[in-house]
């Protein structure tokens, strides 16, 4: 792919309208400064000092973040608590312009968060220690799920895409319940040119009609029903993309981390490889970012072997920033094209 087709490609993601569905969480960034450590007088434990707190929209709301950066209108759909995380969720949200009417707030759920404590090394580095999270270990109330259902059949229509983000790994307990992927597929029979693609941590194999973005280790355990016992291979993951790609009939794309993307489209595979950067690298959200370029570059005409590469540039970019989930904008792309291939 040229550099003028890959500008003709980002140029049309201007404004474009995605509609996310699936669980938004809130990432909350501490920062903590161990020389300020104090020891509690009530239980002689050490009180870590929290110095610095960043919040940021997480799982779903990643997808979001890259969505956004990359020039694109989203609409966000999912459940969150009515509390204080729920707030400072969509208060990122609608700082970053997104269109959060359509989000569920209820007493009856948390927010889910991921409370992330990062021990400052030095004024420049920080060092991530033990996640604390916050989920909801209980099936979503149908009350709320059937909001969900109204609002996605509601919003669906004037999007030209639409993002699945199924994160919480218990059945049930998050946003994407059966009833919504009945929904789901209902849309993707009734819309079949339309862009609908789904990341599912633990159910891509429960999604029939939609395009597809596993992992190499999703898209194992989908096929062979558990995790597998040592990395697959480039060809054991394209058998399994094949196996998945033959269920659905859709494009499907299997990420394969250091080594690409495997891209699935008309019964043929096609590897194209990752943009290779110096570290240090973080690859927490990397998953997220090549969704978001995918979806907009399917939706902005792409092939599916373009739409990884486009993925693949904006990985390339948002790997590279430390200690929070990274994002790149069209410019950065273009750029990071240049460098990797002129």
């Amino acid at each position: 792919m040229d550099k003028a087709r890959l500008r003709t490609l980002l140029d049309r993601f201007a404004g474009m309208h995605i509609l996310v569905l699936g669980d938004f969480f809130l990432d909350r960034y501490l920062v903590l400064d161990p020389v300020l450590a104090e020891r509690s007088l009530e239980t002689g434990l050490v009180a870590r000092q929290v110095v610095g707190i960043r919040n940021s929209p997480g799982a779903g709301g990643t997808v979001t973040n890259n969505l956004c950066a990359l020039g694109a209108h989203v609409t966000a759909l999912g459940v969150i608590g009515e509390d204080g995380m729920g707030n400072e969720l969509l208060r990122a949200l609608d700082g970053l312009g997104v269109d959060t009417s359509a989000m569920v707030v209820s007493t009856e759920r948390y927010t889910p968060t991921y409370i992330k404590p990062m021990e400052r090394i030095s004024p420049d580095v920080e060092r991530e220690t033990e996640r604390l999270d916050i989920k909801n270990r209980t099936p979503t109330p149908a009350r709320l799920v059937e909001q969900v259902v109204d609002a996605f059949r509601r919003r669906a229509p004037d999007a030209q895409g639409i993002i699945i983000a199924d994160q919480v790994p218990e059945e049930g307990c998050g946003t994407v319940t059966r009833q919504v992927r009945l929904a789901v597929d209902e849309l993707s029979m009734s819309c079949p040119q339309q862009v609908i693609a789904v990341d599912s941590r633990n159910r891509v194999g429960a999604f029939q009609n939609q395009i597809l973005k596993p992992n190499e280790n999703e898209a194992w355990a989908a096929v062979h029903g558990a995790p597998p016992e040592t990395p697959p291979s480039l060809e054991e993951s394209a058998a399994c993309g094949l196996t998945l790609h033959k269920r659905t009939g859709r494009p499907l794309f299997v990420t394969v981390g250091e080594r690409g993307i495997l891209s699935l489209a008309g019964g043929e595979v096609t590897h194209v490889p990752s943009v290779p950067v110096p570290g240090p690298i973080d690859i927490v959200g990397a998953g997220d970012s090549a969704m978001a370029a995918l979806v907009l570059s399917l939706c902005a005409g792409a092939s599916p072997p373009e739409a990884a590469q486009v993925a693949n540039l904006v990985a390339s970019i948002t790997i590279q920033q430390l200690g929070t989930t990274g994002t790149a904008t069209c410019d950065q792309v273009l750029a990071r094209n240049q460098e990797a291939f002129e």
